[in-house]
């Protein structure tokens, strides 16, 4: 059992981690933790819009899949040119002595090698994440998401995903909330 809250203890850590990538945008930031809530609420979602995938695959996939950050902190495209980190040794010392240590191990290899549909949801889930970011910060007057937003959306591998995108792109940040307050009949 000392092991478990070992490994719960080490997810936590993802609650200090900062996002790295956000340091080259020039504004916005989230937690690694903040990050995998996001995309697994997009994976649910997905989840429900596509009724092939295994849902609780894909959500569990998302929940864990930037888990070996707690020990690698968190590489950003420009870092990786220069360094590297052994995210399966970090994977594999993370749950060695956990009973379920083999679900961890097995979910994060299928998201590496993106060849499942669970997997490229789980990878577009991951780009949506960012793509709801760069929207936003782009419609509050951020310029530089406007010439981040285009190869990003390029990312995008599955037909869900890519609605999804479409409709992000089409809706503005607030209208969730402006329907409920200033178009609100009196």
């Amino acid at each position: 059992m000392k092991n478990i809250a070992h490994l719960l203890f080490e997810a936590r850590m993802l609650k200090e981690i900062p996002r790295s990538g956000y340091h080259f945008l020039g504004a916005g930031r989230e937690s690694v933790a903040e990050h995998s809530f996001m995309i697994t609420f997009i994976a649910f979602a997905m989840a429900e819009m596509e009724p092939t995938a295994d849902g609780g695959r894909l959500i569990s996939m998302c929940l864990i899949h930037d888990l070996p950050e707690a020990r690698t902190g968190d590489l950003n495209y420009v870092q990786k040119n220069y360094v590297s980190s052994d995210e399966q040794k970090a994977v594999e010392d993370a749950t060695r002595d956990i009973p379920f240590g083999g679900v961890i191990t097995d979910l994060i290899r299928e998201y590496n090698e993106a060849a499942t549909l669970e997997a490229r949801l789980a990878h577009d889930a991951d780009q949506i994440a960012f793509i709801l970011d760069l929207k936003a910060l782009a419609d509050i007057g951020h310029e530089p998401p406007r010439k981040w937003l285009p190869p990003v959306l390029k990312r995008l591998k599955t037909q869900t995903g890519q609605r999804l995108a479409q409709s992000i792109m089409e809706t503005e940040w607030d209208s969730w909330w402006l329907k409920n307050y200033i178009d609100r009949p009196e």
